[in-house]
């Protein structure tokens, strides 16, 4: 009996491994025809599908979350008689600035209740019927099967619910896809950017969300604001002490303040740095990532199924003819 030294074994499974890869490589050379009809067929695949995409277009503003209107003299009252304040129907909370409001304008925007409310009627056929843009004449082509463009009227059919027109939920779907909305943690500046077929398009729905969520916080703020001063108002009717009837009063002229502001002030949330334009170059889709990829994935495919021809049926044939 002869006993292999270490070095010996050593060498042969160096002598196996190299058989194998040899192995290895003979067998993927032999179905090279395999692979290559293969891989040009997924890369055929990949050229149309990406040729079928539509070009893609992003808009997009930056924006700068303006301070609270009056918000340092209403929380410096609101600190001093904070149980008087807090009587009057005073939020401090929102005392903290733009931050704050501007977070709030954040949440909005992504929310359905918004989006319902203040741009679904609007973008409805935009959003959801759109076929393609051509850029020739700076004009949205419809989906025939979808949208009738000359009634408009919904053709699609839709089994839930069952009806023509989409609902409120499936367009905010469809919305969110087409949105991104993200603050700058350093600087605190957001970014509202909206991706469309239609450039045009795109930066209408990013000055529409602007203008909407300004609209809607302004609004509220004036309308809690009138509020508080009909109240503070009944209060300091009711009391006979000078220095309250002096404390309503500032916290009365602090409300109205807010009020004047609201009204003046154009840019009432934000301040836009730089404004939402019709972009000239697309920013998708990624045509040449497109076919890289589906060419690569068709190659390892074919090179997949040579190995496992080989290896799981090729084997398994010459062994049923051994001894």
């Amino acid at each position: 009996m002869t006993i292999k030294s270490p070095e010996t074994f050593q060498n042969t499974e160096a002598f196996d491994d190299e058989i194998d890869l040899k192995e290895l490589f003979l067998v993927l050379w032999n179905g090279k025809l395999v692979i290559t009809l293969i891989t040009g067929f997924a890369a055929v695949c990949a050229v149309l599908y990406a040729l079928s995409l539509p070009n893609i277009y992003e808009s997009k503003a930056l924006l700068a979350p303006k301070g609270q209107s009056g918000a340092g003299g209403l929380t410096g009252l609101a600190r001093q008689y904070g149980s008087l304040a807090s009587l009057a129907g005073i939020n401090i909370g929102r005392g903290g600035g733009g931050s704050t409001r501007s977070l709030e304008a954040q949440q909005r925007i992504r929310s359905l209740d918004f989006f319902s409310r203040n741009m679904y009627s609007e973008i409805l056929a935009e959003l959801m019927a759109v076929d393609h843009w051509d850029g020739s004449s700076s004009t949205l082509v419809y989906n025939a099967k979808l949208f009738d463009e000359k009634k408009q009227n919904w053709l699609r059919e839709s089994h839930s619910p069952p009806q023509f027109r989409p609902t409120a939920q499936q367009a905010h779907k469809a919305f969110l896809g087409a949105l991104a909305l993200f603050e700058d943690n350093e600087t605190g500046y957001v970014t509202v950017a909206i991706k469309h077929q239609s450039p045009v398009v795109a930066r209408e729905w990013v000055d529409m969300i602007i203008e909407k969520v300004t609209e809607e916080l302004r609004n509220r703020d004036i309308r809690e604001a009138k509020d508080s001063i009909l109240f503070l108002e009944k209060q300091r009717l009711q009391t006979s002490l000078v220095s309250l009837d002096e404390v309503f009063s500032q916290l009365i002229e602090e409300q109205t303040k807010t009020i004047m502001l609201a009204n003046v002030a154009k840019d009432y949330v934000y301040s836009v740095i730089d404004p939402a334009v019709a972009p000239e170059l697309k920013s998708g889709p990624r045509r040449s990532i497109i076919c890289i990829i589906g060419t690569l994935i068709g190659g390892m495919l074919g090179a997949l199924l040579v190995l496992v021809r080989h290896y799981a049926f090729g084997k398994a044939v010459s062994g049923d003819h051994g001894p």
